[in-house]
């Protein structure tokens, strides 16, 4: 086996949550290029579509699953469906998620809830959804962000709490998971990628925020994916526990 035969998915099967729409598009549309059948779920059922259909030209097949992360129940459904289709899951993205960007002193608990719900409690319970069914050599990835380490300039106390939370879950599972069951679980915190998320910032932050970047630029979503797919791949079956930073610098400066 050479080198680059690590990489492929040849034969497994990956869910992505949130793959409705920006970097679960991508992380999808990777997944599928390196071999991998998918399993599509979001709250947005309608715009799955699309996302199969990138699936299905990457010549890999898509399954597309509504679910809100949020609910334990629908994190139960979407694994039972991807079982009854595909009969395994190799590969779960955890990349539903949410942001709000409201001053500390007016969040609502609703809002603040909300949040946490999507972004930190929805990854754990399709964790344990998928979790109960995988086979040692999986691998769990949790899409957490840099403003789980660091600040970028908005009040952003509920996102950044549920993604350094996600930080933590991460290393948490890989610690009961890892040597009992033989699933990987790692996350990757993404700096400022061209997403549908960062479309709703304000005019002119993105632009505020380059001096920050070392590499000058936001990223391109198709690098993110490219970590992700060796995140689930054998190239990295020695990797497990470990956030990786993929933020052109960010987090220097």
């Amino acid at each position: 086996m050479g080198i680059t035969d690590l990489f492929q998915l040849d034969g497994r099967v990956a869910l992505v949550t949130g793959a409705s729409s920006g970097l679960g598009v991508a992380f999808a549309q990777a997944l599928a290029e390196a071999g991998a059948d998918v399993v599509l779920a979001a709250r947005r059922a309608a715009r799955l579509a699309d996302t199969a259909g990138l699936v299905e030209k990457a010549g890999r097949r898509a399954l597309t699953v509504p679910a809100d992360v949020a609910k334990p129940e629908d994190c139960q459904r979407a694994a039972a469906a991807a079982m009854a289709e595909f009969g395994r899951i190799d590969i779960l993205v955890n990349n539903a998620g949410i942001a709000t960007a409201v001053p500390a002193s007016r969040e609502t608990p609703e809002q603040f809830r909300q949040v946490i719900d999507i972004n930190l409690n929805g990854s754990y319970w399709m964790a344990q959804a998928c979790g109960k069914v995988m086979q040692p050599g999986s691998s769990i990835i949790n899409i957490s962000s840099v403003l789980g380490l660091t600040t970028a300039g908005l009040p952003q106390a509920a996102y950044s709490a549920s993604k350094a939370g996600l930080i933590g879950l991460t290393r948490d599972l890989a610690q009961q998971w890892t040597g009992r069951k033989g699933i990987r679980v790692n996350a990757i915190a993404p700096g400022f990628f061209e997403s549908e998320m960062s479309g709703q910032y304000q005019p002119g932050y993105l632009e505020a925020m380059a001096a920050r970047i070392l590499a000058g630029k936001p990223g391109d979503p198709r690098h993110l994916a490219a970590t992700l797919v060796w995140l689930a791949s054998d190239a990295a079956s020695y990797v497990t526990g470990q956030t990786i930073v993929v933020d052109g610098g960010v987090t220097l400066t």
